[in-house]
């Protein structure tokens, strides 16, 4: 799971939250689909060490349904 941003300047401080964007292969592909369904443009964000900042609410309760139905599986 990668951990991006939206870089400042591309949206509003407030819209600048981290997004959890499945890893599906090495390197960065041009677009990025979060798990909340945003399209981010791999230019336009920041890949990003860790959790900093505002975390998504949708992309945390996706993450959270994949979790529970793991589990229950």
């Amino acid at each position: 799971m990668m951990i991006v941003r939206l870089r400042r300047g591309i949206v509003g401080e407030t819209r600048r939250v981290c997004h959890l964007v499945p890893a599906t292969s090495p390197g960065v592909p041009a677009e990025l689909s979060a798990l909340c369904g945003e399209v981010i443009q791999s230019g336009q964000a920041d890949l990003l060490p860790g959790l900093r900042g505002m975390p998504c609410d949708r992309c945390l309760a996706q993450s959270a349904r994949a979790l529970r139905l793991e589990r229950a599986s």
